[in-house]
């Protein structure tokens, strides 16, 4: 059973949200929150496995809500894509991110990859959306990626080229675990919660160039 926590400001979006996420047998919506606080507070009490987070919102918003709360994964909710303040969700450590007017059977799909441990990469949106922000706003390379062994790095490249697991082990002719086992170190030295801080991190240190750059 995955236990999922929805954190929006609108009742009719919260409400309707949690009534269909509980159509799924699979699924138990463990509570609703108004704020970024009530969701952080009710993530400590509740300890769910996914939670759908509204940007913004009063008191507490979605960013700070997410960067304080440790543990289930955090789906971030949006109207646009190429959002700043999705962008800044993503940074602190959420598992990626839906548009509101997305479908059901997609929401669906999107609680089982998260609360499965994975990373929501759409490969189009999210590195769009990452790579412009990266360039707006770049940031020094984190002294934290000189401890990458040289197949750390190459693997952290693939990853934030929006490579699975298994296309990274078919690029490189290693074994899946082995790329597993890679992936653990890197995120583990650079301090990352999943594979979207990696994103981020390898398009703000320059270590990934958006394509529209590359083409300059």
């Amino acid at each position: 059973m995955i236990r999922i926590v929805v954190a929006d400001d609108h009742e009719v979006v919260r409400t309707g949200y949690a009534a269909l996420l509980d159509t799924q047998p699979d699924f138990h919506v463990a509570g609703t929150a108004t704020d970024g606080g009530e969701a952080v507070r009710l993530c400590q009490e509740q300890r769910p496995d996914v939670v759908l987070m509204d940007v913004r919102m009063p008191n507490m918003d979605g960013i700070e809500a997410t960067r304080r709360i440790s543990g289930p994964r955090v789906l971030i909710l949006t109207t646009f894509d190429l959002d700043e303040y999705v962008y800044d969700a993503l940074r602190a450590g959420a598992s990626g991110f839906l548009l509101k007017d997305v479908t059901a059977e997609r929401l669906f799909d999107a609680v089982r990859v998260i609360a499965a441990g994975e990373a929501l990469l759409a490969p189009t949106v999210t590195k769009r959306l990452i790579g412009e922000f990266a360039r707006l706003r770049p940031r020094p390379r984190p002294p934290e990626l000189g401890t990458l062994t040289p197949r750390e790095t190459e693997v952290l490249r693939l990853v934030a080229e929006g490579l699975s697991n298994p296309e990274i082990a078919t690029r490189l002719v290693v074994t899946e675990e082995t790329v597993k086992t890679h992936v653990s170190r890197m995120l583990g030295k650079l301090g990352l919660r999943d594979r979207t801080q990696a994103v981020v991190a390898a398009y703000e240190s320059g270590l990934v160039v958006p394509r529209s750059e590359r083409r300059q």
